[in-house]
């Protein structure tokens, strides 16, 4: 397998970005398109169809895309089939993306008490009427959706959000193999990914849940017989695993390891870039600091070093602290592993009564569409 057709985009490899509140922002994208010289799709950070329809600021900064960024995908939030097909029409109208998914994954509870992302899809007309909508106003964009199994192990929706749809004209489908109670915990069911290309073989079907090296994409691929992966935790701290995953689908090279040294200078480049974008370098710095732990993972920084660094405030700073730390450690055995959020939930937060019937659609009210983007 050498490529993804996305509509009239070809992804080669097959290898996707998932969309991450507050990560997969231009700077991160900008990375990781780097390091995978071009090569894949890159998805920004969930947009909510509500904030993109009244122009917010802070959104309209988010759909930013830079020069080199081909094709622009975007990610929308919303519960609203209407707000869905204003947004996305407006989209495919002014020429800001060439690519557009829809998400129906998100696990939070500040979504799901609203009956949105992973929630949503449990409401079986709603989800086609949203689906219906996007398509019908994307002119000749290509709409795709990604969603989760289902609300828990005794709810699960994907097959039938699968068929919906394939009927409704999307494009392709990404399935993260967790329901939204588990949240990131426990194992990704990768036989859910492959039920649902047996299902719907007639469109895309790409992987996503556990992808921690560019073997495991591999592997993915050769289990459940999905047509790409979609990568998301395991990138975190690692933007060079697209050049990885670039590698092992095209059969060439090496793996990356870089030392600290190597580890550093990305750092401050991430930083720079923030800044850059943000148009204000100590802003930048702050934002970078969530990304601290998951670069340095593995590696001998020390406590006291590694709380500097989270808390440093200028690109001088934070190259002054990192030339401080020994550069020539190798990359640390195990740091390829599981990195990010690991958590699950008891339950998860529905609006009242949700559960009572897939098909009454009345719960979702106008409150249920975010005004703010990013997660």
């Amino acid at each position: 397998m050498t490529s993804l057709q996305i509509g009239p985009h070809t992804a080669s490899p097959p290898v996707v970005l998932a969309p991450m509140a507050g990560i997969t922002n231009a700077p991160f994208r900008t990375l990781c398109r780097e390091f995978s010289g071009g090569k894949g799709l890159f998805v920004s950070e969930m947009i909510t169809t509500r904030a993109l329809v009244e122009r917010n600021e802070k959104t309209m900064q988010l759909i930013h895309f830079d020069a080199s960024e081909k094709p622009r995908s975007i990610q929308l939030y919303g519960v609203d089939p209407d707000t869905v097909g204003k947004a996305v029409r407006m989209i495919a109208d002014e020429d800001l993306a060439d690519h557009i998914d829809l998400n129906f994954g998100c696990p939070v509870p500040k979504v799901t008490r609203k009956g949105g992302g992973s929630a949503l899809p449990y409401k079986r007309p709603l989800l086609r009427a949203i689906l219906r909508d996007a398509v019908a106003n994307a002119g000749s964009l290509p709409v795709t959706m990604k969603m989760r199994k289902g609300i828990d192990d005794g709810h699960l929706t994907y097959l039938d959000a699968g068929r919906i749809a394939a009927e409704e004209g999307i494009t392709a489908i990404a399935l993260h193999g967790r329901t939204a109670a588990q949240h990131y915990s426990g194992t990704a069911d990768w036989d859910a990914i492959a039920r649902l290309k047996e299902h719907v073989p007639e469109i895309p079907v790409l992987g996503n849940g556990d992808i921690w090296c560019a073997d495991d994409a591999l592997r993915m691929v050769r289990e459940t017989g999905c047509d790409g992966v979609v990568v998301g935790r395991g990138c975190l701290g690692r933007p060079w695993l697209f050049g990885d995953l670039v590698a092992a689908f095209e059969g060439t090279g090496t793996y990356t390891e870089p030392t600290f040294k190597q580890v550093a200078a990305v750092m401050v480049r991430h930083a720079a870039l923030l800044g850059e974008w943000i148009g204000d370098e100590k802003r930048g710095v702050i934002d970078f600091r969530k990304h601290v732990a998951w670069y340095t993972k593995g590696f001998a920084v020390g406590s006291e070093m590694r709380r500097g660094l989270a808390v440093s405030s200028s690109l001088a700073e934070l190259a002054d602290l990192l030339g401080r730390i020994d550069g020539d450690q190798p990359w640390p055995a195990g740091a390829d592993g599981p990195r990010g959020r690991t958590s699950g939930r008891d339950r998860v937060v529905l609006p009242d009564g949700w559960l009572d019937d897939p098909n009454d659609c009345t719960g979702v009210g106008a409150d249920a569409e975010l005004d703010t983007s990013g997660g």
